[in-house]
């Protein structure tokens, strides 16, 4: 899809930092200023957002008394690049937080986190080897202390892995590692590429412990993930893919594996697309995800026997997507977590009824993980605007939810801008349109402030009630901001995300500026002090925006397509675009492609610009960014244009996330009137200088 990740896929990218990490100059040039709130906090600012602790993948241990999870910080230091390192922790399942304790340290971030069968052991994957020949591998730690020390040696190196039942065996996903022709070949450059060809398939291998061997036990032509052993460890179930192209990442196919003999058959004989397959606890059953391809439509649950040939729905009536299936230790409920307007909640599927039931009703961010071999403990992790996301536990009813990791305490220190859903009707038919406002710091209702548009990405995504280090930066320095989820939206249910087939620019538009409109008439924004800003599918949107009205006084379009024409060819995702403009390639369908291209309309810009745009972006690619900008230049419309060195369409380096907020406080602050509050003034007068 054309994004980031989905809105709640961007803030995955924010990641954080400890300030004992930072060395005295660095503090001296990029810690914030001492601005407070009137409660006499200090103010949330770029510093404070990289800072962040970003809590992610909690795994329960087989006997219930631990969660591993991991930890993403980044690292300030002085004459380094910054970057992000992400390690592995643990905290007892009933916690406190106060116990939880960091079990890796060092330059190399961890990943894929495991518990052995037996709860002694945890695993995870790190890189190993010479630094030429470093390639990603598992490594085993004792739970009870003790260096970690490396288990697997696959020369091209580990995807993903998984513990046998009896502990004994690995299963992993990862690529036959090349011959001595092609190593030679590389090693002299002679390595031309041919396109869409020569794929590097995943497959699956399995890596005896004791002995350190390895044996493929896959060999098709078709790329693998998410394998999983049943109880008993004969079978594994797995998901394929045609190829490793993300275009073709809904082409989804889940199977079944015996080991012994190595015959497959597929998990369901639908023609539909099936994927993420979890057996039951008894190993009867098997829950799988099944999808229709387009990224609109319903996705839904199923169980199959686990011999074949009987299947059941589990989510008749059901509106919304269901995630990934999360078996109950009786079998007779597999819970998962679901997207619900601006919430992610947890749901459960009785098997028996094929009926669903809603368990939260939060208003924030539950991504449901595991649930203990008892039946006793669910964990996952949880997030709401004022909380960036941790670990927690709870028992299957879900009505205690209790955080277990406090990895961002110090937030409390600090005056973070309060959230709203607030709700309006669109202009082009009435349609109940709703999105989240943020407020600024010290908010008061009958005064009118600078306001921000902030359209999400996608569009096939939405704006979620989950701690957002961009908007709280923007509520610290006095603004009033948007997230519209307009027509196309996820959370909402099918009808309402296909709205916007063939009406890219047209319906969410509308959606857009009703929401703007409501905040003007609310007598929150003021009319006189009106941004935009967005990426990926909100930088589409903040391009069309700005070739639509002149009502905005600044406009920040990041990773946008305003040519979508040519967008169809450059990008990694051309199926995804297809389902959106009448299932045509543009070739076939000039008019629809162009119709809904911001440049058809370019010399209806005025509003001053400025353009961002990773270097090395393969979803939206920067010619993009670059047509858009030479329109303006030739048109004497006010542009700064800022590209970034080695980021992708999602940033990850620390130094330029940080730069993309600042010279949004420095664009919209010198155009909407409002001077930043929250960062240093030798950056300010740097940035200012680049100013259109």
């Amino acid at each position: 899809m054309i994004r980031t990740k989905p809105t709640v896929l961007v803030l995955a990218l924010l990641v954080a930092t400890s300030a004992a990490g930072q060395s005295q100059e660095v503090k001296e040039k990029q810690e914030a200023p001492a601005a407070m709130s009137k409660d006499g906090k200090k103010l949330f600012g770029t510093m404070e957002a990289l800072r962040l602790a970003r809590v992610f993948s909690p795994r329960i241990s087989p006997d219930g008394s631990r969660v591993a999870y991991l930890v993403a910080e980044n690292t300030l230091e002085k004459d380094k690049p910054w970057k992000s390192v992400t390690q592995l922790w643990v905290v007892p399942t009933t916690g406190p937080a106060s116990a939880s304790r960091q079990y890796t340290r060092g330059e190399e971030s961890v990943s894929d986190v495991e518990w052995s069968p037996d709860s002694k052991l945890v695993g995870f994957l790190m890189n190993g080897g010479d630094e030429k020949d470093k390639r990603q591998q598992v490594w085993f730690m004792y739970v009870d202390g003790g260096e970690p020390w490396q288990v697997t040696k696959h020369k091209s190196g580990v995807r993903s892995f998984e513990f046998s039942p009896d502990g004994k065996t690995l299963l992993l996903v990862a690529t036959v590692p090349e011959s001595e022709d092609q190593e030679k070949r590389a090693k002299n450059k002679d390595d031309a590429e041919v396109v869409d060809r020569d794929f590097k398939m995943g497959q699956l291998w399995t890596w005896d412990i004791a002995a350190s061997q390895e044996k493929q036990i896959t060999k098709d032509d078709f790329t693998v993930s998410d394998p999983r052993w049943s109880a008993d460890g004969k079978h594994v179930t797995f998901t394929s893919n045609p190829t490793p192209r993300l275009d073709d990442g809904s082409l989804q196919t889940a199977w079944v594996l015996d080991v012994v003999s190595g015959k497959q058959r597929k998990v369901s004989d639908t023609t539909d697309f099936t994927h993420t397959a979890r057996w039951s606890p008894d190993g009867r059953w098997i829950a799988y995800l099944v999808s229709h391809g387009a990224p609109f439509l319903q996705t839904n649950l199923f169980v199959a026997s686990a011999e074949g040939g009987k299947e059941k729905k589990l989510t008749n009536g059901f509106e919304l997507n269901a995630g990934e299936p999360v078996w109950g230790a009786d079998g007779k409920s597999v819970y998962f977590s679901s997207n619900a307007r601006e919430a992610m909640e947890i749901f459960a599927a009785d098997v028996i009824s094929g009926t669903v039931r809603q368990l939260t009703d939060k208003s924030g961010v539950l991504n449901l993980g595991e649930i203990s071999a008892d039946g006793q403990t669910a964990i996952g992790t949880w997030s709401d605007p004022g909380h960036p996301a941790e670990v927690f536990r709870s028992d299957l009813k879900f009505s205690a939810i209790r955080p277990i990791t406090n990895h961002n305490a110090w937030l409390a220190e600090y005056a973070l801008g309060g959230t709203e859903v607030m709700k309006w009707k669109s202009s082009k038919d009435e349609m109940e349109i709703d999105g989240i406002v943020t407020k600024p710091v010290d908010f008061e209702a009958l005064r009118k402030y600078p306001f921000l548009l902030n359209p999400h990405g996608g569009p096939t995504a939405a704006s979620l009630l989950t701690f957002n280090p961009t908007e709280q930066i923007l509520a610290a320095n006095g603004y009033l901001v948007l997230e519209p989820n307009f027509r196309g939206s996820t959370g909402r249910g099918e009808k309402f995300s296909g709205a916007n087939q063939n009406d890219w620019g047209d319906g969410d538009y509308q959606d857009d500026m009703s929401g703007v409109q409501a905040m003007v008439d609310k007598g929150w924004a003021n009319p006189e002090r009106l941004g935009a800003f967005g990426w990926s599918y909100g930088g589409f949107m903040t391009m069309w925006i700005d070739t639509q009205t002149d009502r905005f006084k600044a406009i920040s379009p990041g990773a946008g397509l305003p040519d979508l024409y040519s967008m169809y060819s450059q990008t990694d995702i051309h199926r995804y675009m297809t389902l959106f403009l009448g299932n045509k390639e543009p070739w076939d369908n000039f008019q629809g492609y162009w119709d809904h291209s911001p440049m058809k309309y370019i010399e209806n810009v005025k509003t001053p610009t400025m353009i961002l745009h990773g270097q090395a972006d393969t979803r939206v690619p920067i010619p993009q960014s670059e047509e858009f900008y030479r329109a303006l230049v030739e048109r004497h419309v006010p542009v700064e244009y800022v590209t970034y060195p080695r980021e992708n369409h999602g940033f990850t380096e620390p130094r330029h996330i940080q730069d993309r907020w600042q010279r949004y406080l420095v664009f919209f602050g010198k155009y909407l009137k409002n001077p930043p509050q929250t960062e240093p003034k030798e950056v300010l007068d740097h940035l200012s200088k680049d100013l259109p």
